[in-house]
């Protein structure tokens, strides 16, 4: 990705959130129910997620864990963006419009407490419920990520990137993503002393020392902290079994191929598509023209091969991505 391919990628994130926040306010003046066609205007106020869902759960519990949800997914949208192997415009591009759209309601619960809501379609008679611009452009990204899947699904998930198994080298893998979930973990302690601990002194500063109120307000913010916090650390753990899996693999595949090289067997080395060390590649073209020009110069024969030495987790009949530098060639002609 250049950084011209960001920018187109990130772009529509920003103008959804943008455009959706501009109307929202713009529609704050709107009275009764006005319709042009089949499009009506009407003002109304969403406690709830999409289409008023979970608008009867307590409003500490429903405004903090829907508003921390928008600060997971994008989260979750960051992670997923460098993760992705495929440069995909349009895969890309439909998340960020898709995560535009749910920034846009979740400032508004940050602001207001509510979504606004004021698009209906229909008739005065038959109309749909109440939605907001940011709403229809989230089916939008939704469209451009099913499209995107569709139509390369076989870039997305190649038959020859296909890994056996993720644990390689399991004790350093299972060490790595313990170090990330104990760094979430400790990061979500801190956070949980210091929110509960503000909550609970303003609750008692506003009203007193009311056991009922403290109750009533801090015991859906343990449940959902702790619901967050857990997948939070789950992310974590799968984050730091990739991150892992895409170091230990390449590691393993060059120790073979010195394996290789020290038998005078000559093979290039191919890596998976979004594996660590890549410069390792060239590294490998390197030293088999070294070792085979030393053992031509003693007469020793060379045995070569333009079968790659693949890491092991890559299924024995598959040779792994046609990954292939202009001096690996080079060697195999």
């Amino acid at each position: 990705m250049k950084k011209r391919e960001w920018l187109i990628v990130l772009l529509p994130l920003f103008a959804t959130w943008g455009i959706d926040r501009i109307t929202k306010y713009l529609a704050v003046d709107i009275t009764g129910i006005n319709f042009y066609g089949p499009l009506g205007l009407v003002l109304h106020h969403n406690h709830g997620a999409m289409l008023g869902l979970f608008s009867d759960l307590p409003p500490v519990l429903r405004i903090v864990s829907l508003s921390t949800g928008g600060a997971f997914l994008l989260f979750s949208f960051g992670i997923i963006q460098y993760l992705l192997p495929i440069k995909s415009l349009v895969l890309r591009t439909g998340m960020s419009i898709l995560l535009g759209g749910i920034l846009g309601n979740v400032t508004d619960r940050i602001i207001w407490g509510y979504v606004v809501d004021f698009i209906i379609l229909g008739t005065p008679e038959f109309k749909s419920p109440a939605f907001n611009l940011a709403d229809a452009l989230q089916w939008v990204g939704y469209a451009m990520i099913v499209l995107a899947l569709i139509r390369e699904s076989e870039i997305l998930w190649p038959a020859n990137n296909v890994r056996k198994r993720y644990w390689v080298n399991p004790k350093f893998q299972i060490r790595y993503c313990l170090t990330l979930m104990g760094v979430g973990a400790g990061f979500s302690v801190i956070s949980a002393v210091y929110s509960y601990t503000f909550l609970r002194v303003t609750i008692i500063d506003l009203v007193g020392n009311n056991v009922r109120l403290l109750d009533q307000f801090l015991i859906p913010f343990i449940i959902t902290f702790t619901i967050v916090s857990f997948f939070f650390i789950a992310i974590l753990f799968l984050l730091g079994r990739i991150l892992s899996h895409r170091t230990a693999g390449p590691l393993y595949a060059f120790e073979r191929f010195l394996d290789d090289l020290m038998d005078g067997k000559i093979r290039p080395l191919k890596l998976r598509a979004g594996d660590e060390f890549k410069h390792l590649e060239e590294v490998a073209v390197e030293l088999s023209q070294k070792i085979k020009q030393l053992r031509e110069e003693h007469g020793q024969t060379v045995e070569q091969s333009d079968e790659p030495v693949t890491d092991p987790l890559i299924s024995p009949d598959e040779d792994g991505p046609d990954i292939e530098t202009k001096e690996q060639a080079s060697v195999n002609e």
